[in-house]
């Protein structure tokens, strides 16, 4: 399962949306639905499902879901211990 599937899995099961909403173009707010506190929920979800830690300045520029999966892939690959190839 990519990276994009499993925060999709997230995003449906936090915000309790449907499947075909959560499109990379989906704002989180508007078009999701989510308010303050479910977006900071999802975060912290996502946060523990991947073992990465989004700071509260960069959570605050996540505006699309296409926002968010990029931002939970660049730190995927970042991760201490991951071993990455020049290419």
């Amino acid at each position: 399962m990519s990276v994009e599937e499993q925060i999709k899995d997230l995003v449906i099961t936090q915000l309790k949306v449907e499947p075909d909403k959560v499109t990379l173009e989906a704002t989180i707010k508007e078009d999701l639905g989510a308010d303050s506190l479910d977006a900071t929920e999802l975060i912290i979800a996502i946060e523990s499902a991947f073992g990465v830690s989004i700071p509260d300045d960069e959570a605050l520029q996540i505006l699309t879901f296409g926002d968010l999966v990029r931002c939970i892939e660049q730190k995927v690959k970042a991760k201490p211990g991951r071993v990455t190839t020049a290419g």
